[in-house]
């Protein structure tokens, strides 16, 4: 059956994003290009070009593809305390089974701190990542599965904070962190420190 044009050039741009992430975790941030993406990915550099246009708009379009639905199965449910403490389980969960896409979003997001170019991108990424949360936490305030005196904007912070250096844990050094003890423990830890 033939493809669609539409089908073929989502499947190169997959392939491409797949070949930049693997790269990324390979060699770092800085030695990707988009001549060594084509290459991997078995497409031409005019070909990444076509569908990135630079670098820069390559790498804003990994960083928003490798955190996407890294937690799935929240899409569906309420904001609120359980799809708060389901999205710290979850997150600590696909920690287990990190990929080349989570390695490559974890590695650009610490990269962001001493790269002007990515710090923008992470910025806006940790920001959308505060806002879902504290839209749980404020939801939870409201239907009273929170304690009224929980800081939506501090609970936010610190649940990203304690997440991502999970995660960089796990990256540096995979046999040192037990995810699934984690998910007990953290979620635990929220549930007690967040329920009425």
């Amino acid at each position: 059956m033939r493809r669609t044009q539409q089908e073929r050039r989502d499947q190169a741009e997959a392939a491409l994003l797949t070949a930049a992430a693997e790269l990324v975790v390979e060699q770092g941030v800085r030695s990707l290009t988009l001549a060594r993406v084509g290459e991997r990915a078995g497409y031409s550099r005019g070909i990444v070009t076509h569908h990135f246009g630079g670098k820069q708009a390559l790498v804003e379009r990994l960083a928003r593809a490798t955190q996407a639905g890294f937690v799935p199965g929240l899409d569906d449910l309420p904001p609120g305390l359980d799809r708060l403490l389901r999205l710290i389980d979850g997150y600590l969960g696909e920690l287990g089974r990190i990929g080349a896409f989570h390695q490559a979003f974890l590695l650009l997001w610490a990269e962001a701190a001493t790269q002007p170019e990515l710090a923008p991108i992470f910025r806006e990424r940790d920001a959308a990542f505060r806002a879902d949360l504290r839209d749980d936490v404020e939801a939870g305030i409201a239907d009273g599965s929170i304690t009224a005196d929980s800081g939506a904007d501090e609970v936010a912070t610190a649940v990203v904070g304690q997440l991502r250096g999970i995660a960089l844990q796990r990256l540096l050094a995979p046999d040192s962190v037990d995810t699934e003890a984690l998910r007990r423990s953290v979620t635990a830890q929220w549930r007690r420190a967040l329920a009425r």
